[in-house]
């Protein structure tokens, strides 16, 4: 028992260690990248980040092919189930984008928020988020309406105003939960979603 109990001690120490030299190392690498980018005027911040977003994108889909030859993987049919796949989604992401453009065209997210803001003015509460709660409303259903959302609130208020910041936080912060759920789950015929919107 005593040996048993030595070796998982052992190993627990190595997993910490693993553990915490991973997050060095990107505690290390992020707080370059920070210094490096800070050291730098917006022009060239820019090119930069433009360079280097597509170098790692393309990098990626490179590794995805490289460790596909390595370990002779057909990707190809691979890419067959996708394109199938693909297209059973296509009702179900035409269902939710026509429902999402009528309740915006309907005027339906106007009431709302002007309901929202008369009821935290009545309450007694400062409004001034409730221009940037049309984003976080469309964005669990739609990321291309949220970006809209976003754009309409910075466009009326300023991109550094507080509802400005705050549509950006939640465009960048959250995900499109509903949307995912209704187009995958929906193409693969899972009626009983379980715990995925609670988590979501």
């Amino acid at each position: 028992a005593g040996l048993i109990a030595v070796s998982v001690w052992q190993r627990i120490n190595l997993f910490n260690k693993v553990i915490l030299a991973y997050l060095l190392g990107g505690t290390v690498l992020i707080a370059g990248i920070i210094w490096y980018f800070s050291t730098l005027d917006k022009e060239m911040i820019t090119v930069v980040s433009n360079v280097a977003s597509n170098t790692i994108l393309f990098s990626v889909i490179i590794a995805f092919i490289i460790m596909a030859v390595i370990r002779r993987i057909n990707v190809y049919d691979g890419a067959k189930e996708g394109f199938s796949i693909a297209i059973k989604i296509i009702p179900y992401l035409v269902a939710i984008l026509v429902a999402i453009g009528v309740f915006r065209a309907s005027g339906g997210m106007d009431i709302l928020m002007e309901g929202i803001e008369r009821m935290v003015e009545g309450m007694g509460f400062n409004a001034d988020f409730v221009a940037a709660l049309p984003t976080a409303l469309m964005k669990p259903l739609s990321g291309s309406g949220a970006r809209g959302m976003m754009i309409d609130t910075m466009t009326t208020y300023g991109a550094d105003s507080f509802a400005g910041r705050l549509a950006s936080t939640f465009q960048g912060a959250t995900d499109t939960t509903f949307y995912i759920v209704a187009v995958y789950f929906g193409a693969v015929g899972i009626k009983n979603t379980r715990y995925a919107i609670p988590c979501g």
